[in-house]
């Protein structure tokens, strides 16, 4: 059920749990919307965490029941959070936007049944996750803090680990190998939305022991201003990786240009801090199998990467080069599909004196 925070709820929350008690029901998905979708003032916050924690009262046997929750624009309490996770026990999904217990607050998580958890909420300092033993897939979108976003405790089945965030001349350079802790993902999702590069190239001995079960990452929305040597790292602390998928792009459709970007200290050097030097000169990795780079230009520098992805992965049986991908928005000012003549030349310039049996081929 989708719904707005309102006078009907607790209505609608009864109706619910009388359905439930008849047993007939396999899962309960509440999406919790409030009036006021985007850019709420701290006083409609206030109003709607009021709100909801008086609809949540009154109706705990309907969240007692819930496997899926997602909530919108509330200031809550600090007692309010151990509150929610208390009642609703049966929850495997839950998603946060812009919910919080105060600017700069800390939310912390300890749930049996927890599966997934989404939060976007850029107000919250850090997401402490206790104790979550059967998380599998965590996504943080946006954190205005300077410190690490989230710091794991007992999360022993987290896969997935997705995050999202504008880099800020205040945000330091995060230490994958300390982020996820003594976790051992296998998928990594990170994307830099166009501005500076937040994560720091580390050695292989620091990342082997939260990459060496990793087959997927994406990076995606890598400035253009970037070079893409910096993400060999990846390769030489994920022995395992079967995939690596590159965007890079200058989205402006999404980016904030001019006064603003000064305002709100935006970064304008984007690859500060990346300087990496190769653990080993010939190093090789014998299981990546696919690279996809989007947003591919016939430039020296992404022929360069190309090859040195190529040299370094001698088992690839893959590269995928596309065009930048624009949004519905921008995608008509963009250029179209690869010429053939354009074909021919990137494929000589890359596979030039390579014994590589990888194809080279230019999806739409």
């Amino acid at each position: 059920m989708q719904f707005y925070l309102g006078d009907e709820s607790v209505f609608i929350g009864q109706t619910v749990a009388n359905t439930i008690a008849t047993q007939k029901v396999a899962s309960v998905d509440f999406t919790i919307m409030t009036k006021v979708r985007r850019n709420c003032s701290v006083d409609e916050l206030l109003t709607y965490g009021r709100q909801f924690m008086s609809f949540f009262g009154s109706c705990p046997n309907t969240f007692g029941g819930l496997a899926r929750l997602t909530l919108e624009n509330l200031r809550l309490g600090e007692s309010d959070f151990p509150k929610i996770f208390s009642i609703c026990n049966q929850l495997e999904f839950l998603r946060f936007q812009q919910c919080d217990a105060g600017n700069m607050s800390l939310l912390e998580v300890e749930h049996e049944q927890l599966r997934e958890l989404l939060i976007f909420c850029s107000s919250i300092k850090r997401v402490a996750l206790k104790c979550v033993p059967k998380l599998t897939i965590l996504k943080i979108n946006a954190f205005m803090s300077p410190e690490d976003p989230f710091c794991l405790g007992y999360v022993p089945l987290l896969q997935t680990v997705t995050v999202i965030n504008t880099g800020l001349s205040r945000h330091k350079m995060l230490k994958l190998s300390e982020l996820l802790g003594k976790t051992a993902i296998s998928t990594l999702h990170l994307n830099f939305k166009c501005e500076k590069i937040w994560v720091k190239p580390e050695g292989r001995k620091q990342l082997l022991p939260v990459f060496h079960k990793l087959r997927l990452v994406n990076l995606i929305n890598i400035s253009e201003e970037c070079d893409l040597t910096w993400t060999m790292f990846i390769l030489q602390g994920a022995p395992a990786l079967k995939e690596l998928c590159i965007m890079v792009r200058d989205h402006l459709c999404e980016m904030t240009t001019g006064e603003v970007r000064k305002r709100f200290t935006y970064s304008e050097k984007k690859d500060k801090g990346l300087e990496w030097e190769p653990s080993s000169p010939d190093f090789k990795h014998h299981n990546l199998a696919e690279l996809r780079i989007y947003g591919f230009q016939a430039e020296d520098r992404f022929m360069r990467y190309a090859r040195n992805v190529m040299e370094a992965a001698v088992n690839l049986e893959a590269m995928n080069l596309y065009r930048n991908p624009g949004c519905d928005k921008c995608k008509h000012t963009l250029s179209g599909q690869w010429t053939w003549t354009e074909m021919l030349l990137i494929r000589d310039k890359i596979n030039n004196g390579m014994s590589s049996h990888a194809r080279i081929h230019f999806p739409s």
